[in-house]
């Protein structure tokens, strides 16, 4: 976050949710973090909303709470004690309309307080059951109306939907209240900075634009790896699966980013437009393309990290004879002109062996015709690696000649981490999400069209696994790389995956 930007409008966060754990964990932490930066604005306030009873006090206790197990400890009391005081509670059931008729009570009280102009943020840190529900409620009690300049918006959490008739339906749903401008469905990895970074990297700089085509690039790898297992999710992620919790937003939202076309501007619609033509364009599965180009598996029993993990069909809530996959790997092709020929792969699972996110931009390699009469039997394979998590940074790997009398070559690295570079200070991620929705910049949030077209890519697969069952599900032990299969869909194509263990390997 830029400390020099202006602050917001004036305005009222109402978080449905507010005992949960993502309120808790990283919501009040991004909160003050932006407090921190100089961007909230002076007259705010927040409204926690849950069933649970509780006062005002054990709200803003809860804040300091927070920060203390997920936040940076060294912020300012000062600032900790001014977000606090502008803290209230609502208990009460998402679905009874008197909950509502005593939010809206609790706003006009607010807006005469804190002086917060009747601009309201709802923040939907809910279940997803409850995301249909909260807007009509809020609708009814004339809580979205917009008049008079005061702005009425919505953010929305993952999962939008689980399959592509769910994500129609909920769409549906929301705009018979809302308009789209309204409507901010969220995916936290587009809060990151260096995901931010790709538009500026490509867009920004005369070296790799001209590059990032066909012409140049022979693949790309998109991976998104965890250490950590269900937990205690397996009820959640027993319905829902790797594929459907991971592809159609955090996979996709990068693959948008890498492969769209330069828009007209960075406004909000022209950048949502571009990236939606990306997944319009991705080849569409078949049963035959999916089976060949889609690999699933399911973690057994392993170690991480020196400590002894279960099966995941061992884990509470998950059936022990559950099909649910918990790694997905898939070859996805972008017909177009730009990106006719070059594979996508992209991979995502939990229980790897380490923790890693980034995007691997492989160049196609120069012809060793120059260096027949010399040592040299394979050249240094160039590539452009966006590090994500756990640090967020930028790696460029290319060939150098080994110091001495014969030519010899070996692959150096120039590095740029973006904490280091910028002294950047700790956030969730969600700092700029909130920042921007509270400003009415939709440009890292997703459009309806988008949500649907990334659901149409994955809709033939979940299909052909809901016929298959635990058909083609192989097991892969916790603490590994993911199934052999997976390797296998690479090494079809002459090709393996970057390690996602050590950042030197050769992709």
């Amino acid at each position: 976050m830029t400390p020099s930007a202006p602050p917001p409008p004036p305005c009222v966060l109402v978080i449905f949710g507010a005992a949960g754990d993502l309120t808790q964990r990283l919501l009040l932490p991004a909160l003050s973090n932006l407090k921190r930066a100089g961007l909230l604005p002076a007259n705010f306030a927040i409204v926690g909303i849950a069933r649970r009873a509780k006062t005002d006090d054990a709200f803003r206790k809860e804040l300091a709470a927070s920060l203390g197990r997920y936040g940076d400890r060294s912020g300012p009391s000062a600032d900790v004690e001014w977000l606090a005081r502008r803290m209230f509670y609502l208990a009460g059931d998402f679905d009874a309309p008197g909950t509502y008729q005593k939010l809206a009570g609790l706003l006009a009280k607010t807006d005469a307080v804190q002086h917060t102009g009747g601009n309201y943020l709802f923040y939907l840190a809910t279940p997803p059951q409850a995301f249909a529900t909260i807007p009509k409620r809020l609708a009814e009690a004339g809580l979205l109306h917009e008049q008079e300049g005061r702005w009425r918006r919505i953010i929305i959490e993952k999962p939008f939907g689980s399959d592509l008739g769910s994500a129609r339906a909920l769409n549906c749903a929301l705009l018979e209240v809302l308009a789209e401008e309204q409507i901010y469905r969220i995916d936290h990895y587009l809060g990151k900075e260096t995901v931010q970074n790709i538009m500026v990297l490509r867009f920004g700089n005369g070296l790799f634009e001209p590059l990032w085509s066909r012409h140049h690039i022979d693949h790309v790898q998109i991976t998104v790896a965890e250490t950590v297992g269900v937990e205690q999710r397996g009820r959640f992620y027993d319905a829902t699966g790797a594929l459907r919790d991971m592809v159609p937003n955090h996979l996709f939202q990068l693959l948008t980013l890498i492969a769209m076309e330069p828009p007209t501007c960075f406004g909000a619609d022209a950048v949502r437009t571009e990236k939606g033509k990306v997944l319009e364009a991705a080849h569409i599965f078949g049963r035959a393309d999916a089976r060949r180009n889609v690999v699933r598996g399911q973690y057994g029993a392993g170690t991480i990290a020196g400590a002894a993990v279960a099966p995941y069909r061992g884990s509470a809530g998950v059936s022990p004879r559950s099909c649910t996959e918990t790694y997905v790997a898939l070859k996805i092709m972008i017909d177009n002109w730009r990106w006719a020929g070059v594979p996508f792969y992209l991979r995502t699972g939990k229980a790897l062996a380490a923790r890693r996110s980034e995007v691997v931009i492989q160049f196609k390699q120069a012809p060793l015709a120059l260096f027949r009469d010399t040592p040299v039997d394979r050249l240094t394979p160039n590539d452009l690696s966006i590090l994500i998590q756990p640090e967020e940074g930028v790696t460029l790997r290319f060939g150098a000649k080994i110091p001495g009398p014969s030519v010899r070559m070996e692959g150096v690295a120039m590095k740029f981490n973006y904490r280091e570079h910028f002294r950047a200070a700790p956030n969730t991620g969600y700092e700029t999400l909130i920042y921007d929705c509270m400003r009415g910049d939709a440009t890292l949030f997703q459009r309806a069209d988008n949500i649907e077209a990334g659901w149409r890519v994955v809709e033939p697969i979940l299909e052909g696994w809901a016929q298959d069952g635990c058909q083609d599900l192989p097991e892969y032990p916790a603490g590994s790389t993911g199934p052999a299969e997976a390797d296998e869909l690479l090494a079809r194509d002459h090709r393996h995956w970057r390690s996602i263990a050590k950042e030197n390997d050769a992709p």
